[in-house]
C-alpha cells in the first residue's frame, strides 16, 4: 500500500552514513528511497551532503534514484579530514517548505535538531524521526520526537546493501 500524503524527508547524510557504518552494514540508498516513499509518503527526499569533487559518481547515482542533493562546502580540519556541517541548511529547508508538505521526516541521530523536531511536533508537522542508530541517538532528539521515532537498526534485512552476483544481473 502506497501512502498518499505529501511528505518530505530531510536527511543528514553524514549522520545517516556514519550511524549505519557503526552498525556494521551498508545502506542500500535505492531501497531506502523506495521505503521512504511507500512507508511515509515521501515525495521529496532532500539529502544534505558535503561536496567533494571526487564524489561526482556518487552524487549522480543518488540523484538518479530520487534524492534532491543540497550541497555544503567542505573544509579540511588540521588532520586533513573533511568536515561539512549541514545542520543550518537542513533546518532552513524544512522551514522554507513548511507550507508545501503535509509532514516532515527528519533523518538523523543528532541532538542539534531537537528544537526543530520539537517545533514540528508541536505544530503537527512531524511525521517521524528516523534515527540511523538507536545506541547513538541523542536523548534530546528522542524526547522531542516522543513516540514519533524509529531506528534503522531494526531494518537491516530490508535496507542492507546486497551486491548482486554477476550471473543474476540482467
Amino acid at each position: 500500500m502506497i501512502n498518499k500524503e505529501k511528505n518530505f524527508a530531510f536527511i543528514d547524510s553524514q549522520n545517516l552514513h556514519l550511524g549505519i557504518e557503526r552498525l556494521g552494514w551498508k545502506l542500500d540508498y535505492k531501497k531506502f528511497r523506495i521505503y521512504l516513499k511507500e512507508k511515509y509518503g515521501v515525495q521529496k527526499a532532500y539529502m544534505f551532503i558535503g561536496y567533494l569533487p571526487e564524489n561526482q559518481n556518487l552524487y549522480k547515482v543518488l540523484q538518479e534514484i530520487g534524492y534532491i542533493l543540497i550541497f555544503k562546502s567542505v573544509m579540511k580540519d588540521g588532520e586533513g579530514k573533511a568536515k561539512g556541517n549541514v545542520d543550518a541548511n537542513l533546518v532552513l529547508q524544512v522551514m522554507i517548505d513548511i507550507d508545501v508538505y503535509d509532514k516532515a521526516i527528519i533523518i538523523t541521530s543528532d541532538g542539534d535538531f531537537y528544537c526543530l523536531v520539537d517545533y514540528l511536533f508541536l505544530n503537527k508537522k512531524l511525521k517521524m524521526v528516523i534515527s540511523p542508530n538507536k545506541e547513538k541517538c541523542s536523548i534530546l532528539l528522542r524526547k522531542a520526537a516522543k513516540s514519533k521515532i524509529v531506528f534503522l537498526d531494526n531494518l537491516t534485512s530490508k535496507l542492507k546493501y546486497q551486491k548482486t552476483p554477476l550471473k543474476d544481473r540482467t
